[in-house]
């Protein structure tokens, strides 16, 4: 054989090895599958060094003749919890940053016609997977979910599954080297094996049209492109029942007009219908909302009437616990909190939440803004960050995307204009539109400034023509002093296109008294009247759609460094990390309340 044919050869093989090696597609509403938790209590040992793959602790290797010794043991040392982060399980890890390895052992009988995966919903950052002293996965991305397919890699009992995780911060990382939250670690949600048949549902797409309110589309793909396979698409509720086959790539769509007493779903009315997807061997169930979400002119229609967003924003964190959201009952804590201020919006900031989180808030009736974290300081000329940024956002798409109160898809937060950010942005819409065209894109700019020839503020951002609905953080009064008085605070932002103000506020320590027009105070009372000039400012902006307040709870940060005011806390919190609603906190549900 020639040698160039041999090399052809050895590269081919080596790229069939690696791809194996990155994580599948995952099964869209895994919730609703045949599961097993992998919960609970993993072993786990601290990699300060990164020694352990070189090492090769995944073998999990025990001493058998007299002169055997290895430095290393899983069993009987650190237990940590999962799902959880690992900064909040022992006080020697609040800061960490590194490497720590998770490690342990589950049975895994299976029928000869079943197919058996692994799905990890989040692991922070970066993770390799090993079972049975094997690499079989790689993911990067701490927010959004993958699985590998173990069906011929198991064993019926004692499998040993081992994951190296890293949250080191990195340049070429999303987020990268800085970002004002909690870097936590560790495997951060569910993770669980995943039952199938041999030939299964693994995608669908079941929406009301963009436009009709009197149509709905369906969309469902079967594994390994099998065609010709027969399947239904029920929703009982309205008596539908469309049986379908498949193509020659699997898949298989439909448009079933004229349906008749769709009840819309809306914050005020969250209704949701049994939908049921089934084949001669699978069925795959849950319940679906439908509505019409559009722009028209400067305004946001939902249902077909104009939709003013009283939205708030928090992170996946639980102050009182000081450590990553990851339950269900997490979830209820932060959205009860956010019903109760009068919302029926959230912005999950700044990356995509866990699946308990959004599936609360549309049973609640919470419209929902969800994003990956473009936050500042991203290379967008990095051609591998790029890729990394399509794939996390395909990622969050695939998950949520039949999740009705999905309304926006975010782009970026706080992204200084160039060319390169304009062709990496241009990129994330392309990857999200080919998933899903139908919901609103959009993107938050911190670029508003105040002209004093015009009198206005006004900002100068090509990329808003990109984009359905321009938002706009901007923190008068705190981070920029006032050139006017609220009252002449005169807007001319995007004027064509609806606007959304997605970040406002100011710091202030719960409890803290002191002038109301000192921002040194940290007091309360500054940070209430910042609030009311902000809300008059807002009565000179034509377009505006919606406001979206920073933050609902004080949250843990690095960046902020005050002593006696934030001691490692953002304090922008509507309500105090101990739970406490501050004055502002009233301020904006009076304001909400007051808004028909």
């Amino acid at each position: 054989m020639k040698p160039t044919r041999t090399i052809f050869n050895l590269l081919l093989l080596l790229c069939c090895f690696f791809s194996k090696l990155s994580a599948q597609e995952t099964l869209v509403n895994v919730y609703g599958r045949t599961t097993q938790s992998l919960n609970g209590k993993w072993e786990a040992i601290i990699d300060q060094y990164d020694q352990g793959r070189k090492n090769k602790i995944y073998l999990n290797k025990k001493p058998a003749g007299k002169t055997d010794f290895y430095e290393y043991a899983f069993d009987g040392g650190l237990e940590l919890n999962v799902p959880s982060d690992w900064n909040s399980q022992l006080p020697e890890l609040k800061y960490y940053e590194g490497t720590v390895w998770y490690a342990r052992h589950f049975d895994a009988p299976k029928a000869d016609h079943e197919r058996l995966f692994i799905y990890f919903a989040a692991v922070s950052y970066r993770c390799k997977v090993y079972l049975n002293g094997k690499e079989i996965a790689e993911h990067e991305g701490g927010f959004t979910p993958f699985q590998v397919e173990i069906t011929d890699l198991v064993k019926p009992s004692d499998n040993f599954l081992a994951l190296e995780v890293n949250n080191t911060r990195t340049a070429d990382a999303i987020p990268a080297k800085s970002f004002d939250w909690w870097n936590y670690g560790g495997i951060t949600r569910d993770v669980m094996l995943v039952s199938t048949p041999k030939i299964f549902i693994q995608d669908y797409f079941v929406q009301l049209d963009k436009h009709r309110a009197d149509q709905i589309n369906a969309k469902v793909k079967v594994v390994d492109n099998q065609k010709n396979v027969a399947l239904t698409v029920e929703i009982p509720e309205l008596n539908i029942k469309q049986k379908l086959v498949t193509d020659q790539d699997g898949t298989a769509s439909v448009s079933i007009t004229g349906v008749k007493k769709i009840q819309r779903w809306s914050p005020d009315a969250p209704k949701l219908y049994q939908v049921v997807i089934s084949t001669s061997q699978d069925r795959v169930e849950e319940r679906i909302g439908f509505r019409n979400l559009a722009v028209k002119g400067t305004q946001i229609y939902l249902n077909d009437k104009p939709v003013f967003l009283k939205s708030i924003s928090f992170h996946e964190e639980i102050p009182q616990r000081k450590g990553r959201a990851f339950s269900e009952a997490d979830a209820m804590m932060l959205l009860s909190e956010a019903k109760a201020l009068g919302c029926n919006m959230i912005r999950l900031a700044h990356y995509p939440q866990n699946e308990y989180t959004v599936r609360a808030a549309e049973k609640m009736g919470f419209l929902l803004w969800e994003e990956t974290p473009i936050w500042q300081g991203i290379n967008f000329e990095n051609q591998e960050t790029k890729k990394k940024a399509g794939k996390m956002i395909s990622e969050m798409v695939m998950r949520d995307k039949n999740r009705c109160a999905i309304s926006f898809w975010g782009m970026a937060n706080e992204t200084q204009p160039s060319a390169a950010r304009n062709e990496f942005l241009k990129y994330l819409i392309k990857c999200t539109k080919d998933i899903d065209s139908t919901r609103l894109i959009t993107a938050a700019f911190d670029l508003v400034r105040f002209n004093p020839d015009k009198q206005r503020f006004v900002m100068d951002d090509p990329f808003i023509n990109e984009i359905d609905v321009v938002a706009v953080n901007k923190y008068m009064g705190w981070y920029h002093p006032w050139p006017v008085t609220p009252k002449k605070a005169i807007w001319d932002v995007a004027s064509n296109k609806p606007l959304i103000i997605s970040e406002f506020g100011a710091e202030a320590l719960y409890g803290k008294t002191g002038d109301a027009d000192i921002a040194s105070s940290w007091s309360e009372d500054y940070q209430a009247q910042l609030y009311k000039d902000n809300l008059e400012m807002f009565k000179n902006i034509p377009n505006l759609n919606g406001i979206s307040p920073w933050v609902l709870f004080d949250f843990r940060s690095p960046f902020r460094f005050h002593p006696t005011y934030q001691d490692g806390w953002n304090r922008k919190g509507l309500v105090s990390d101990q739970g406490f609603r501050k004055k502002a906190w009233y301020v904006i549900a009076d304001y909400y309340r007051n808004i028909k």
